[in-house]
């Protein structure tokens, strides 16, 4: 089993920053990408960024490009997301989630293999 713990949400005006963590642990023994999804209220859980196991290849929503950027510390099995120039519509809650099949990032939910329980983002206007 591995085990995702994030952590960094919180509430921010628009215009401000926050980064998200993401701890993993338990059994990881090989290379793996990661990935950020979240969930506004009444709508379904969409991608947000990924990253391969190098760090070389990442993947943006168009919502958030140039804005969010998605990075990784493999010595301590952590992922993050800075979100920069928050928006009111950026407010969801915000999940990683780890592709042990493969070392290079999707932006398909289904191929993502376990999750964290989420953390909250609320951006306020």
């Amino acid at each position: 089993q591995v085990q995702l713990v994030e952590s960094g949400g919180g509430l921010v005006q628009a215009g401000g920053s926050l980064r998200l963590s993401c701890a993993a642990s338990g059994r990881i023994f090989s290379v793996y990408a990661a990935g950020w999804f979240r969930q506004a209220p009444g709508k379904e859980r969409e991608f947000v960024a990924a990253i391969s196991w190098s760090g070389q290849i990442t993947y943006y929503a168009d919502s958030v490009k140039g804005r969010f950027t998605v990075s990784r510390d493999n010595a301590n099995n952590t992922v993050y997301l800075q979100m920069n120039s928050l928006k009111p519509e950026d407010t969801a809650v915000y999940y990683c989630a780890v592709d042990l099949s493969r070392s290079v990032p999707t932006m398909t939910e289904g191929a993502y293999d376990y999750w964290g329980q989420g953390t909250q983002v609320t951006v306020s206007s």
